[in-house]
């Protein structure tokens, strides 16, 4: 079975992240509590959002860690799941969309190269 190109989370390679800019690092960490407190949505559902978009971007890091941060705010297996669905069409549903350029590209160029 290949490798993993993903080295896994370990306290020694954050701690190293962190030392490298801690400015920058501790600015993002702030960031990240502000925008995942809760507000005009609730954490759920922005922990719901953030594993739908994980897996549109495909970060295995976020979704682990999103996947957990929403279950632990309260929301289900069937939830997760459903957000990840969500995802899946929207990713889907955009190569569709997009088909409409493949087509004027060849209804404007005529079938010249």
């Amino acid at each position: 079975m290949p490798q993993s190109p993903y080295p896994s989370v370990s306290s020694e390679l954050s701690a190293r992240r962190k030392q490298a800019q801690p400015d920058i690092h501790d600015a993002f960490q702030g960031f990240s509590r502000q925008v995942f407190a809760d507000g005009a949505l609730p954490e759920k559902t922005k922990q719901l959002i953030a594993v739908a978009v994980a897996h549109v971007t495909q970060c295995p890091y976020c979704i682990r860690g999103h996947a957990r941060l929403a279950q632990r705010r309260g929301a289900s297996e069937q939830e997760i799941m459903e957000a990840i669905w969500v995802a899946a069409e929207m990713r889907a549903g955009a190569a569709y969309a997009h088909s409409v350029i493949a087509l004027d590209a060849l209804s404007t160029d005529n079938g010249k190269n």
